[in-house]
């Protein structure tokens, strides 16, 4: 690898860690925004999208200039292809934020729903996925990322509970019938994270070990699970 190469890779591990703690920390305030009914703290994840998807932009350009430029091969274009990929579920991740962020600022308007949900376990499962996404990223750890890959059915799992709770809800109190609605929107939004955390983990998995298991992942987590 020649050295303007390796300076190129190591500026882009960079941008995808930078990108990737961006939009954790829009999740984190968004479902933060929901628990507490915080407008303004919404209304401010809504308004830093646009950095990240600038930010994206700017990834995904410099990817296609060191293919351009360095025709790079093995490792370095498997790392490379991932960070294509993953810099797209970031930004799919970074606009479910903002999805959730929107029904933050409706339900701050409202009276607080009483709903026996677990929001803040399904939240914290999901975050804790990205997360350990990014770890894996980080280390090169395809160990982690089949853990992220297996941990997908807990968060699915939850939010069919939600369908359930917020049906039952609606007959209880009809009149809050469009705020639960919007819970079980955040409810949906969630589980869409878990699984672009699932979609990084398999591209970590192919970076590490140049094997795709995007079809293969029942597979990986039985394995897990033995």
């Amino acid at each position: 690898m020649t050295l303007h190469l390796q300076r190129e890779i190591d500026n882009l591990k960079k941008d995808i860690l930078s990108l990737g703690s961006m939009v954790e920390l829009s999740v984190h305030e968004a479902t933060k925004a929901i628990e507490t009914q915080d407008e303004a703290l919404a209304k401010s994840v809504i308004e830093k999208d646009i950095e990240i998807n600038q930010k994206e932009v700017d990834i995904e350009e410099s990817c296609l200039k060191i293919l351009a430029l360095y025709q790079p091969v093995a490792s370095d274009l498997r790392f490379i292809v991932a960070v294509l990929k993953i810099d797209n579920d970031l930004e799919r991740i970074g606009d479910l934020a903002v999805n959730i962020a929107e029904r933050a600022v409706f339900l701050a308007s409202q009276p607080k729903v009483k709903i026996s949900f677990d929001f803040p376990s399904m939240a914290s499962k999901a975050q804790t996925m990205l997360k350990d996404s990014l770890d894996a990223l980080v280390n090169q750890r395809a160990d982690l990322a089949m853990e992220v890959c297996a941990g997908d059915d807990v968060v699915d799992k939850v939010n069919r509970e939600m369908y359930l709770k917020v049906q039952e809800a609606i007959h209880k109190h009809p009149e809050q019938t469009e705020s639960l609605i919007h819970l079980l929107s955040v409810s949906r939004h969630l589980e869409r994270i878990a699984d672009c955390a699932t979609n990084i983990a398999e591209d970590v998995i192919y970076m590490a070990k140049g094997e795709i298991v995007r079809h293969k992942v029942e597979e990986y987590k039985s394995n897990i699970n033995r």
